[in-house]
């Protein structure tokens, strides 16, 4: 048993820069679900990562623009490229389109999420003093 929890420990350790990724599908989640994700992992790590593959570019695009256009996230790097994948039926590699964005916070990141949180607590505050 302990050898396994070092081989766990080790794996964590040199993996540990990639803790900040976020893969996107455009099919298993919805599009805020990513974007809140992303808000999260900014809050933790301070940058986040986003990485897809052929039609789930469109998502990462677009959960980067709407991060960028709230005021929570600059643009760090873009960085683009093809991936041969191996496509079962045709037994032959097929190369697919590959983005990563890096996105940092703002320099107001931290205001506008506690700003967001208070909003979102005064709410429920009203409503319960109302009834």
């Amino acid at each position: 048993m302990e050898g396994i929890t070092e081989g766990v420990n080790n794996i964590n350790i040199s993996d540990s820069y990639k803790k900040n990724r976020i893969q996107v599908s455009n099919t298993k989640k919805p599009l805020f679900f990513y974007v809140n994700l992303a808000k999260r992992y900014m809050q933790q790590h301070n940058e986040v990562e986003l990485s897809a593959l052929g039609m789930a570019i469109a998502t990462v695009v677009t959960v980067a623009e709407i991060l960028k256009n709230n005021g929570l996230a600059v643009e760090k790097k873009i960085m683009t490229s093809t991936v041969d994948i191996k496509d079962d039926s045709r037994g032959r590699p097929v190369q697919k389109a590959k983005i990563e964005i890096v996105l940092g916070k703002t320099v107001n990141f931290d205001e506008l999420m506690a700003a967001a949180a208070v909003e979102n607590g005064e709410n429920g505050d009203i409503e319960e003093q109302g009834a």
